[in-house]
């Protein structure tokens, strides 16, 4: 890749910087070379557990002697095939106890598992009528852990009264709208996918550099010839390789629920998970994923890429960076089912769909709300009448 010309002679460019500090305070990351001591990659080949070896870079079997190459250039990046798990999960898809009978919700598409005890007429995510009847649920790829619930029932709906307090702007009937009765809990199905990345890029480091340059200035009613410093950037090309160790990337495996509300109930304390037990499913509604494993880890990269290019960009160094290529191989991946604790609320406002999400364990709320146009309008006029009045009193003061 060739370097980008500069736009003065090269002559002028003895200020240059090349530290890179400013880069380095902008771009702070803190990359994770490689996986914790112990940890475990499955064989592609027997099944059984890699190890990562940081002497070789590699990851080998000590069964059957598989070795999963570790890339040193951009051409030795290979596509892992993902159809070794999808294979192993299918062989394991299996109906979980407490969650039997399921029913999908036609109107906005979540299919809700429940025992065969329960009987339910609205949807939890967005309170419209079930149609279907409950039916035999398919087996699917079971739950591998859980976070039990923190916030009970009443601690949540005070979180709710104190949220809905909060809204200046909502109708004065919002809270009765906002029925507190139909607060539903609900074990949302996530995926966790853990990888270690090698990235190869190209790109370009930018350095800035000053220069002086000279303008005619109006000082006092005459022109007068002035200097001021005025900022270049020198581009060179650079190449390189980043790897990154990628823990529990959390993947919304839910449709019932908005995604972007669902990712901002985030943090989770995921280092509490539990072995996966029906028991905690008692009381409790359940919803299917219909985010499947696949498109599941294709979400999961697009998150790792994002991080990805943090690294190069610190890699990269300079106080700008250009980046024209990066190719990257995710080695070693797992994954997990895992349910997630949420508290739903869904209502309807002048026919819109609202709905309020509650995480389980530590009470964040997220969720939508309806505005009321006369407190807006009020509040408009009020500002409006500020700054008239303040107006007043300036032109007053003259």
């Amino acid at each position: 890749m060739s370097t980008a010309p500069s736009t003065l002679p090269s002559a002028e460019m003895t200020a240059i910087d090349n530290t890179g500090s400013e880069t380095s305070n902008k771009l702070k990351v803190e990359p994770k070379p490689t996986p914790p001591p112990g940890k475990k990659f499955p064989c592609g080949a027997c099944g059984a557990g890699l190890a990562f070896d940081p002497k070789a870079q590699a990851l080998k079997c000590p069964y059957c002697g598989h070795e999963e190459k570790i890339p040193h250039s951009a051409n030795d990046i290979v596509e892992n095939s993902y159809e070794a798990y999808l294979q192993e999960s299918r062989a394991g898809l299996k109906v979980t106890a407490g969650a039997e009978l399921e029913t999908k919700c036609q109107a906005c598409g979540a299919v809700i598992m429940m025992d065969a005890k329960t009987v339910t007429q609205e949807c939890p995510f967005c309170s419209a009528h079930l149609q279907s009847q409950p039916q035999s649920a398919e087996p699917f790829i079971e739950p591998s852990a859980v976070l039990p619930f923190k916030i009970d029932p009443n601690a949540a709906r005070k979180t709710f009264q104190q949220w809905i307090g909060s809204r200046w702007f909502a109708p004065n009937d919002f809270k009765h709208l906002a029925d507190l009765g139909k607060l539903a809990g609900m074990y949302v199905p996530f995926w966790t996918y853990d990888a270690m990345t090698f990235t190869f890029y190209t790109g370009q480091r930018g350095t800035y550099y000053y220069v002086t340059e000279a303008f005619d200035a109006i000082v006092n009613g005459k022109s007068v010839r002035q200097t001021r410093q005025v900022r270049r950037v020198k581009w060179m090309s650079k190449e390189g390789r980043v790897q990154n160790w990628f823990d529990d990337v959390l993947v919304v495996a839910s449709k019932g629920l908005p995604t972007n509300y669902a990712e901002e109930l985030a943090p989770w304390d995921l280092p509490q998970l539990v072995d996966f037990k029906s028991d905690y499913l008692s009381g409790f509604r359940t919803e299917r994923y219909q985010v499947g494993l696949e498109e599941g880890f294709g979400r999961a990269k697009v998150l790792m890429q994002s991080e990805i290019e943090k690294l190069v960009r610190y890699d990269i160094g300079g106080d700008e960076q250009r980046i024209a290529s990066m190719n990257t191989q995710y080695s070693g991946v797992t994954f997990k089912h895992i349910l997630l604790p949420v508290w739903v609320s869904a209502y309807r406002y002048g026919g819109i769909l609202h709905r309020i999400l509650i995480n389980g364990r530590t009470g964040e709320v997220q969720g939508s709300r309806p505005y009321s146009p006369w407190k807006v309008a009020g509040l408009v006029l009020l500002i409006l009448a500020i700054i008239g009045l303040f107006a007043l009193m300036q032109s007053g003061s003259h």
